[in-house]
């Protein structure tokens, strides 16, 4: 992906709130998501967030202020999901966000300027649902410093399976658990080994955990039995997200032996209301290599390209907000912060991984990449590392509480953003669940 006008740092928007230091959604950034407005009975729509907006694509659409190809896409993407918007390809994602960035200028006039103008919902006044209807959903596992401080938490000896140097791990999860930011879910009740017992509880989980992860939507798709080579993985990926992974720790290392997780993730998947579009992430493409000691990709995962810029630099934060911090009116504390340019595998080497065997992809399928974590301990994505399996208590300094995992009412908030030297800040918004107490049985 290269520069071209939509990355000019120096532009600005008649959207004033777009133009604000620290948001999330300039010009530059112009994500797209699925919604409708707060409490009532409208049909769920594409739309585009600029500042504290969002774009009605199914009223910019209507309009007809668009033409050719730009006006196909805004077309598709008026759909209550975005899945075909994201089967058209990268041409036409393009031809739309370029519609839009032109229209959103500042000093724009014309057709297509008065009918955004007239399209604009404030994003207070909306609520999101899943972007796609995702066919299918994939869970990776593709940070080293997670899988090395997760690993010696069940293998002290050997944390590091010999698998992971060498190949994208994943398994599948359950698309029908993936839920917009914001939704609640209820504490999990599985099976669990506690050390040294004879026989497994069944019950709620008691070492529940957030995963820090990102997501990113596949856009056309491959033919049954038809590989997509790496170097043409990004041609199908329409953009990123934040994703939750929530886990059930206690329920995940007992039933992960022999075949992966299962009830200890399956119950729910959390994903940010915004796909943030891998052109507007271009400027933020880094360079990718495993260290000149270690296992180097085989060929069929290995390309110019992607030793050139397959990492994408998102800044990356937790934040717990418990239920005493909400009720003193404070925001939470942060846990950690890491940036995605560590993780060990980039996202073309996963889709590739993912199809290298004939497996077909289709459009609007969501793909994990897996807990991210840091080098350090203060860059952990999730609360098994920083706790150090439960046995070391995580401080809460504004309310005085501590954690070694999730309590009832917990509120866990990732965010994610861009920004360097000469270029525009982006950002992806929240993903955020609160946990609610167990029911049934």
């Amino acid at each position: 992906m290269t520069l071209n006008h939509t990355h000019d740092p120096a532009a600005r928007s008649w959207v004033e709130s777009a133009n604000e230091p620290g948001c999330d959604f300039p010009i530059q950034n112009l994500p797209f998501g699925v919604f409708r407005r707060q409490g009532s009975d409208e049909a769920f729509r594409g739309g585009v967030a600029i500042g504290d907006q969002v774009i009605d694509l199914a009223a910019v659409s209507a309009s007809g202020a668009l033409d050719g190809r730009a006006a196909e896409a805004a077309r598709a993407a008026a759909q209550p999901a975005l899945n075909d918007l994201l089967a058209m390809g990268p041409a036409a994602w393009s031809a739309l966000r370029h519609a839009l960035f032109d229209a959103l200028k500042a000093g724009a006039s014309g057709p297509g300027t008065e009918a955004l103008r007239a399209s604009l919902v404030p994003q207070s006044a909306v609520e999101h649902s899943v972007p796609t209807r995702i066919g299918d959903y994939t869970d990776f596992y593709t940070s080293i410093h997670h899988a090395r401080n997760v690993g010696r938490v069940i293998r002290p000896d050997d944390p590091l399976t010999p698998n992971f140097q060498w190949i994208p791990i994943a398994y599948h999860g359950r698309a029908s658990s993936v839920v917009i930011s914001g939704t609640p879910f209820h504490r999990p009740h599985g099976q669990a080994m506690a050390p040294g017992a004879a026989a497994p509880v069944h019950g709620p989980c008691r070492r529940l955990d957030y995963e820090l992860e990102m997501g990113f939507y596949v856009g056309p798709g491959n033919a049954l039995g038809q590989p997509i080579p790496i170097a043409e993985a990004e041609q199908h990926i329409f953009g990123m997200c934040l994703l939750n992974d929530w886990s059930a720790r206690d329920h995940q290392f007992w039933e992960m032996a022999p075949l992966g997780p299962f009830l200890g993730k399956n119950f729910c998947t959390s994903v940010s209301p915004w796909i943030v579009t891998m052109e507007a992430l271009a400027p933020y493409r880094v360079p990718f290599a495993h260290p000149a000691d270690e296992p180097q990709p085989l060929p069929y995962l290995d390309s110019p390209a992607n030793r050139a810029q397959g990492g994408v630099d998102v800044q990356l934060e937790v934040v717990l907000q418990s239920a005493r911090h909400r009720a003193q009116g404070h925001g939470g504390d942060r846990l950690s912060a890491t940036s995605f340019r560590h993780q060990y595998w980039t996202i073309a080497q996963m889709l590739a991984q993912h199809t290298n065997n004939g497996c077909n992809l289709q459009p609007g399928d969501l793909l994990g990449t897996g807990t991210i974590s840091g080098p350090t301990y203060e860059e952990a994505g999730a609360i098994v590392e920083l706790s150090l399996g439960g046995t070391r208590q995580v401080p809460l300094p504004a309310t005085g509480e501590t954690r070694s995992f999730l309590e009832d009412g917990d509120n866990v908030i990732l965010r994610g953003w861009c920004e360097k030297p000469g270029a525009a800040r982006i950002g992806f918004g929240r993903c955020e669940g609160v946990v609610l107490p167990a029911v049934g049985g």
